[in-house]
């Protein structure tokens, strides 16, 4: 089995055998950008607005990340009206959101390479498509899909098949790259490729437990996975 950079083997030769990858679908926060201080200070202030005095249970909210914001809130047993505050703080401290290390490199090099490219986030599509402009990357996509443009958000697959769709892809030509266990579901049930994201504050005993087909340690090692589909230079 071939290995990795970091010495991590892969299951890479069916997923390389099967078909050329055309198109990747990656998830927005803790593949794309670094948003986890921001996400926790937006999360601590609309907890102290609507529920009041206490400690926000963010480590739980951390767990849930990649589904939509009310669909966190129902699962957690919080007041709905938590998501105002929040939105309004994320679009506040959005400044503060960063690219990850080797991300820049990554996107342009699959770029060149001829692969196509969309987002496919637990956010909701403007305010995805609001920070990936301000960041200067937007362009760089096809499609950018939000959690409330579809009938169901992850963990279903509507985001990956809609976002096949628009890049003219089959299942077995693209992968989905994520950093939580319900972009890997989406993944699974949409019959792509999942890589799981390690590059970010995630657990990762949980990603490798839900059965990706590629652990990625750093953006580049997805570069493995994507060959060029038209000539260089």
């Amino acid at each position: 089995m071939p290995k990795n950079p970091t010495g991590d083997s892969w299951p890479y030769p069916a997923l390389l055998a099967r078909h050329r990858i055309r198109a990747v679908v990656f998830d927005l926060d803790g593949v794309l950008v670094d948003s986890y201080e921001v996400m926790r200070q937006a999360f601590t202030t609309a907890y102290a607005e609507v529920v009041g005095d206490g400690e926000a249970p963010f480590e739980e909210y951390n767990k849930h990340l990649g589904r939509f914001f009310p669909d966190i809130m129902r699962i957690m047993n919080l007041p709905p009206e938590m998501e105002t505050p929040f939105v309004r703080e994320s679009y506040r401290l959005s400044g503060q959101v960063r690219l990850f290390d080797g991300v820049p490199e990554l996107l342009m090099e699959l770029r060149d390479r001829g692969i196509k490219m969309a987002v496919a986030t637990g956010k909701s599509g403007p305010r995805a498509r609001a920070l990936l402009d301000q960041i200067g990357v937007l362009s760089m996509f096809e499609q950018v899909i939000g959690s409330d443009e579809v009938a169901r958000p992850k963990p279903a697959p509507d985001m990956v098949e809609l976002a096949l769709s628009v890049l003219g892809a089959h299942p077995w030509e693209a992968v989905m790259v994520g950093d939580a266990v319900t972009d890997l579901a989406s993944a699974h049930g949409a019959g792509v490729a999942a890589a799981a994201a390690m590059w970010a504050d995630t657990d990762e005993a949980a990603l490798l437990a839900a059965g990706p087909q590629a652990v990625l340690r750093r953006p580049s090692d997805l570069l493995v996975l994507c060959p060029a589909t038209v000539p260089v230079g």
